[in-house]
């Protein structure tokens, strides 16, 4: 019984660290700068993106053609950008942290979008150089 609850416990650590390491990561990535590129793509003329801009830039995602396959899809940070939208929802002195996480699930988007436009256009250079 003490192993199975030590287990448990070790569980839920282990998935919180795994969590917050997940957040930071994602909180790195989404301080990197983005291109006017991918602001005029996405319509936006203001220096940083807000929680309102993630759905715009999954739809400029969309229209790029992927040159690795189907691995650019975003799943978990879709899930994450619901999870937050939904809890600011539900509870209201979450909202602004919600919003500020949304904000920077919007930023990371752009950021891995301005990177994949990025190796787009290095690898149709490459091309026309043939």
């Amino acid at each position: 019984m003490m192993a199975a609850i030590l287990f448990c416990i070790s569980i839920v650590a282990f998935s919180q660290f795994a969590l917050y390491y997940w957040r930071a990561t994602i909180a790195g990535i989404a301080t990197r700068p983005v291109s006017d590129r991918i602001r005029a793509a996405v319509g936006i003329s203001t220096p940083s993106f807000s929680s309102r801009d993630f759905r715009a830039i999954l739809k400029v995602h969309e229209l790029a053609p992927d040159l690795r396959g189907r691995e650019g899809s975003f799943r978990t940070i879709r899930a994450y950008y619901s999870v937050m939208e939904k809890l600011g929802r539900v509870i209201p002195s979450a909202r602004r942290w919600a919003e500020a996480e949304m904000a920077t699930c919007s930023q990371y988007v752009a950021v891995l979008m301005d990177e994949h436009l990025e190796r787009n256009l290095a690898c149709s250079a490459q091309i026309r150089a043939m």
